[in-house]
């Protein structure tokens, strides 16, 4: 599944143009952002990043200054706001640098980052309690952390001790590994964790690299939009999520054909089940070749059930009670709030999930109308962007599924509406840990992430509905020889 050769960004100038000021601010904001994600994680403990109990002389290693959380999270301010507008101008820029200057910066930021304490948020507190039970013979998927608080791993973990594994049986495996070198010590299995995070993440970048291969502008962008993508540093290098590990495989099936697209796909479901939109995609390229369909759409199956087998059908348990969930910062907030005020307490699960299908499908209709052209990877990325507008629980750091797409379809009207998705939810996720919230900042979540951020997708769902009808519209009107265009 490889670029239409027919596909060429013409809207860009020659890499030779000259730069302008705000060329030079643009990529110049990226670069101070990513910066400070760095500099967040070398300061040590705070309020974005959490402790992790074991030898100081194991990775991962900091200043351990202990700044103060005003301070940690100005700098997470700083970063996304940097990162959200100096990608948007970088996206939009005539001119840029060397795609493989971006391509090795990105990188080594990663690989940096792998030797610093993870910050954003203290997911991998969870990813390593899971592994610590699984290496102690207990099922994460029947057992809490909260069962072991006396065990120096799962005690660690702060705000889902009491919650099982929601993560497909592919990264509770990784996170297995993790805890079989770790041991008793949190720091050496999150580092090997993020270990395994950057050689995905710079896996992924790789990738795009070579799907673009043959023109400049597309590399530049597809670096852009992911191995130098501040946002994307900020939560999936920076944060270890393991939505990086099922991104990796996802677009490694749109980049290779036949069993083993099938088989990249099953794993990725694997990692996270809702990665299974991709498939999609090939499903949609493929529909005219009957046999090379079967052979991606079996394989994939045949992947998944062996993978869901062997780990239990009450795997899927925490999955199915996460999908009623519907997280504060999202416009279904507002939703469930007003339905509670009309009608009285609950949570009114069932409403807001068909909602959020009805929602889901209106926008991936009105989007796949104007696919800039017809691949697996643009379909797919349609489908994903329509998912996490629609999704009553979505958080910063599963939008890298959709950067990623969009490296791969060169898309720039629906690249702009994520970077200011990404960067409104990322607002709303600070600082990294509840617990360290200072008292005169409690706005940051009552106010921020409960009402402004809910109104402000609310406002970005609308426009993107809206577009997406306009340029559908005036699609149908053109010629059936002119080319479709965002």
């Amino acid at each position: 599944m490889t670029r239409d050769a027919s596909v060429v960004d013409e809207r860009r100038s020659p890499v030779g143009d000259r730069p302008r000021g705000l060329d030079i601010a643009a990529f110049a904001a990226v670069g101070l952002s990513a910066a400070t994600t760095v500099l967040i994680g070398l300061l040590g403990p705070s309020a974005m990043v959490p402790r992790l109990p074991g030898p100081s002389w194991q990775p991962s290693y900091s200043l351990d200054v202990h700044p103060g959380p005003h301070l940690v999270i100005a700098m997470g301010v700083v970063a996304i706001v940097l990162g959200g507008l100096g990608l948007a101008a970088a996206l939009r820029s005539r001119w840029g640098p060397d795609p493989r200057l971006l391509l090795a910066a990105g990188c080594a930021v990663s690989g940096l980052l792998v030797f610093l304490p993870p910050s954003g948020s203290a997911d991998h507190l969870n990813y390593a309690a899971y592994g610590r039970l699984v290496t102690l013979g207990q099922d994460p998927y029947a057992i809490t952390p909260a069962a072991l608080p006396g065990d120096p791993v799962t005690g660690a973990v702060e705000e889902w001790a009491g919650v099982t594994s929601v993560y497909g049986p592919v990264a509770t495996a990784v996170q297995a590994l993790a805890s079989l070198v770790g041991g008793d010590s949190v720091r050496l299995t999150v580092f090997v964790m993020a270990v395994v995070n950057a050689a995905a993440f710079i896996g992924t970048a790789l990738l795009l690299h070579r799907f673009a291969k043959g023109n400049a502008d597309l590399q530049r962008r597809a670096a852009l939009l992911w191995v130098a993508n501040p946002l994307m540093i900020y939560h999936l290098a920076a944060g270890i999520h393991v939505d990086t590990l099922a991104v990796a495989c996802m677009v490694a099936a749109l980049t290779v054909r036949g069993a083993a697209s099938g088989l990249m796909l099953g794993v990725g479901i694997g990692v996270k089940l809702n990665a299974g939109l991709v498939a999609l995609g090939p499903a949609w390229e493929l529909r005219r070749s009957p046999g090379r369909l079967t052979v991606v759409a079996g394989t994939a199956t045949a992947t998944v059930v062996a993978i869901y087998a062997v780990a239990g059908p009450h795997v899927l348990d925490q999955v199915s009670a996460a999908s009623k969930r519907v997280s504060l910062a999202t416009p279904w907030q507002l939703v469930k709030v007003g339905l509670q005020s009309l009608f009285g307490p609950g949570a009114y699960s069932v409403w807001i999930q068909i909602g959020s299908l009805l929602l889901m499908a209106c926008l991936a209709w009105l989007v796949l109308r104007v696919l800039p052209v017809d691949t697996a990877p643009a379909v797919a990325a349609a489908m994903v962007v329509a998912w996490l507008f629609a999704a009553p629980y979505a958080l910063p750091w599963y939008d890298g599924l959709a950067f990623a797409l969009l490296a791969m379809a060169s898309w720039p009207a629906l690249e702009a509406f994520m970077v200011a998705r990404g960067t409104v939810l990322s607002l709303a996720y600070l600082p990294a840990r509840e617990i360290a919230r200072p008292e005169d900042l409690l706005w940051t979540k009552t106010l921020l992430r409960e009402t402004v951020v809910p109104w402000t997708l609310l406002a970005l769902t609308v426009a993107l509905a809206w577009w997406a009808a306009r340029a559908g519209r005036r699609a149908r009107r053109r010629p059936a020889s002119a080319a479709p265009r965002p």
